[in-house]
C-alpha cells in the first residue's frame, strides 16, 4: 500500500448521480468512496469534536449528496453536501486513509448507528 502522506491524485471527480467521490492518486491506487461515508466521517470539527471522545455518530445521511467540491490551497478539497454541511477540509492523506480503509470504518459507523439507537435513513429511531 501507497504512502497516505505522499500520494497525490491525479483525478478527483464526483458520480453523476452525486453520491459518490472517485478519487485516484499518483501510486495507482484509486477508490470509489461513498458520499454518506465522507459526510459522517467529515473531518470537520463539527463531526470530529476537538478530541476523539468527542466525535458525533450521524445518523440519517443515506440520501446525501456531494454538491460542491473547492479546492483548499494544494493539499486538499473542501466538500459541500446537500444537507447543508460544508465545514470539512478532506485532504489527500485523509481521502487516501479513508478510501484504503472504507470496509472498516463503514463497519464503525453501522455498530456505533447500531448502539446509539440510530439509522441510515432516520437521525433517531424510537
Amino acid at each position: 500500500m501507497g504512502d497516505h502522506q505522499t500520494a497525490w491524485p491525479t483525478e478527483l471527480r464526483v458520480s453523476a448521480d452525486r453520491k459518490t467521490l472517485v478519487v485516484s492518486f499518483t501510486d495507482a491506487r484509486s477508490y470509489e468512496i461513498e458520499a454518506e461515508l465522507l459526510r459522517v466521517r467529515s473531518p470537520s470539527a463539527e463531526v470530529q469534536g476537538h478530541s476523539p471522545g468527542q466525535r458525533v455518530t450521524v445518523g440519517g445521511k443515506s440520501e446525501v449528496c456531494i454538491s460542491k467540491v473547492l479546492p483548499v490551497g494544494n493539499y486538499a478539497v473542501r466538500l459541500a453536501f446537500d444537507d447543508g454541511h460544508d465545514t470539512g477540509i478532506f485532504t489527500w492523506a485523509f481521502l487516501s486513509e479513508l478510501g484504503a480503509e472504507k470496509d472498516l470504518r463503514w463497519a464503525e459507523y453501522l455498530a456505533e448507528l447500531a448502539e446509539k439507537g440510530m439509522s441510515r435513513t432516520q437521525e433517531l429511531m424510537f
